[in-house]
């Protein structure tokens, strides 16, 4: 039997983001027995599922953090040296990318692979100005280039070069609207028939936007007297967000949740979704919020590709009031209008379709390479 080929993904930080997950759900559903995922991560990483992929089949291999750039990029390079069975390097970075696939190209890597899972915005001025200094040398060193949105594809490679898009596929089953979930987690939660859960999952950072979603809430509470927040994720912000709810005296209306294995689970509790982001390369939890059904209100900075269903409420950010108002008057879903939600519009994020078409294309890169 043939043996499978060994595909480095470089991740950098695994701190339970968006960006591993969508890794990790491609590793699961690609044909292991012909794709092998080798994974590099920095020693910085919190959350690295290193007993899931070493019974998958994969590796995993620790290099210092990009903060320290000169060893980050010494180790990278011994490690492209040593493995000459991997002649695929997929890095995650973003517009990191050109760190380890400069090194890739010097140890003579024929097929890199650069990823563009994000963008840029607002309030991060000194992460903006590194990254558009960085974009520069974007298309220096791929030999392919893979997006999540045509919005993230255009902001790293520019307009004039030519990419891939990729979609952050998920296990479908997985979130599909189930009554009997919602109730168990709803009875687990303390959450009764009569409240109104809105849920957001996300880590806490300036990015995601929690403070102005914690503003909006703030002015919802007034408007009626039946809902809930709930915050799925942990980061450095979350101390800040638990400091202000409980200034405002909503405390005992929001709930943090941390950083939760059961996200799927959790959406079935909810009663409607928000997404007020700074940024997004997709905004992929709005996807999943979508395939279970939830109505959503998202950001006008959260690419279109995002609102599949096409019934997204996307509102300009800053004005909280306005927020506040469209939540009030959602119209919310019951169970069987969640559940008949037509399967076929999240085709391009079935895991089970896009992992045989990952596999597919690994194969052809490496036929290339050999």
């Amino acid at each position: 039997m043939t043996k499978p080929i060994h595909v480095c993904e470089v991740v950098g930080n695994m701190n339970g983001g968006g960006v591993e997950a969508v890794v990790m759900n491609y590793y699961r559903h690609v044909d292991r027995t012909k794709v092998q995922f080798d994974f590099v991560v920095t020693a910085s990483s919190t959350i690295v599922p290193r007993e899931e992929i070493e019974d998958l089949g994969g590796r995993v291999f620790m290099v210092p953090a990009y903060t320290n750039l000169p060893m980050f990029q010494k180790a990278i390079y011994d490690l492209f040296k040593s493995h000459s069975e991997w002649d695929i390097v997929h890095a995650h970075m973003n517009a990191l990318n050109v760190f380890p696939l400069k090194e890739a190209f010097r140890a003579g890597v024929p097929v890199r692979i650069s990823h563009s899972h994000s963008t840029a915005g607002r309030g991060e001025m000194m992460k903006n100005i590194a990254k558009a200094v960085l974009k520069t040398q974007s298309n220096r060193y791929p030999t392919e280039r893979f997006a999540c949105s045509r919005f993230a594809g255009e902001w790293l490679f520019g307009k004039e070069e030519p990419f891939e898009l990729v979609y952050n596929a998920i296990d479908l089953d997985r979130f599909w609207f189930s009554g009997h979930t919602r109730a168990l987690v709803r009875q687990q939660l303390g959450f009764h028939d009569g409240q109104l859960v809105i849920g957001h999952v996300g880590r806490f950072m300036p990015q995601k936007n929690q403070g102005f979603l914690i503003d909006v809430f703030e002015k919802l509470v007034e408007l009626r007297d039946d809902v809930m927040l709930v915050f799925v994720g942990t980061g450095q912000g979350e101390s800040a967000a638990k400091e202000a709810v409980r200034a405002r005296g909503i405390a005992e209306r929001v709930r943090f949740l941390g950083q939760r294995d059961d996200v799927a689970d959790l959406y079935q509790a909810f009663d409607m979704f928000v997404l007020p982001s700074l940024y997004e390369g997709l905004g992929m939890v709005a996807v999943e919020a979508q395939v279970s059904g939830l109505p959503c209100v998202i950001s006008d900075k959260v690419p279109a590709e995002a609102n599949v269903t096409g019934s997204c409420r996307v509102l300009p950010l800053g004005d909280s009031q306005a927020w506040a108002n469209v939540l009030c008057g959602l119209t919310l879903r019951d169970g069987s209008e969640r559940a008949s939600i037509d399967r076929r519009v999240f085709s391009n994020y079935d895991i089970i379709r896009q992992g045989a078409w990952l596999t597919e294309k690994y194969l052809r890169l490496h036929e290339g390479a050999v």
